[in-house]
């Protein structure tokens, strides 16, 4: 997990606890500081490290963005031949208390998949729920989407170290989207997905939301969209449209976005049921 100065110190202790209290107990949580932050936030996660020994803070002198601090950790990890799963999550988010146990459980028993997502619940400020993303739990179907979406919720994945030790890593050239464009290399090279229907994670949607899928995410999504259709030879007159036609909905004012967002999450409950 990575945490820089504009996360709420009340959000990130509540993803730290969200973890500290998983059923499964064999674990090393590697939280990276990325930049300076509030003298807050430095005092409770040094409290949090200090009641629970599985916890390790780095810091980054200065901000380099979630996949640099992303890269930061794996390159870390593959150093360290007892870690065999690599999982993610936001510092705005928490985790259900069987969530590793679940996918822990999976991987060890389906020793062919290199990357297992789960579904997640949406939650406001509040910690209301608002909404879910549940995505297809097939390989085959989450490569074919790719080329019109990221069809893994990157907060809720656990990769297989060997992805990493074969010198993958996140292209920290992009600012955002660059688990999309991760997904995209490891499917054109053969490795395999899944996903897991059940909501074992939260992930805070906050009322900016829509405002923040601007230019530079929608573009980046674009370009995604374009260069899965190349890498995955999946060029197609359908595929051309929804991004093109995404990129136009992404431009309108949020309201719209809004709308354009919640009808998505219709369209995709049909797909995983069909």
């Amino acid at each position: 997990m990575s945490t820089y100065k504009a996360d709420k110190p009340e959000w990130v202790r509540h993803a730290i606890e969200s973890v500290c209290g998983q059923t499964y107990k064999d674990f090393i949580f590697l939280i990276i500081v990325d930049g300076s932050v509030p003298a807050a936030t430095t005092a409770m996660l040094l409290d949090c490290a200090k009641r629970d020994s599985r916890l390790i803070i780095a810091q980054n002198s200065q901000n380099i963005g979630l996949a640099a601090s992303m890269n930061l950790a794996i390159d870390w990890a593959v150093t360290q031949p007892a870690i065999k799963y690599f999982f993610r999550m936001d510092a705005d988010d928490a985790c259900m208390p069987e969530r590793l146990e679940k996918q822990v459980d999976f991987l060890d028993k389906h020793q062919d998949v290199h990357v297992l997502g789960t579904g997640l619940t949406e939650v406001n400020e509040s910690d209301t729920p608002v909404g879910a993303r549940v995505m297809p739990a097939s390989h085959d179907i989450i490569v074919r989407m790719l080329p019109r979406r990221c069809t893994l919720n990157h907060p809720t994945v656990a990769i297989r170290m060997n992805v990493f030790h074969d010198g993958f890593r996140y292209d920290a050239r992009r600012l955002n989207t660059q688990d999309y464009f991760l997904w995209i290399d490891l499917a054109a090279q053969g490795y395999q997905f899944r996903n897991l229907r059940e909501k074992l994670l939260r992930f805070r949607r906050v009322n900016d939301f829509y405002k923040r899928r601007g230019l530079t995410k929608s573009l980046n999504e674009f370009k995604a969209r374009f260069v899965a259709m190349r890498k995955l030879h999946r060029y197609s007159v359908l595929n051309t449209f929804y991004a093109l036609a995404v990129l136009g909905l992404r431009l309108m004012p949020s309201r719209i976005v809004k709308w354009a967002y919640k009808f998505d999450r219709i369209l995709l409950e049909k797909i995983i049921k069909h």
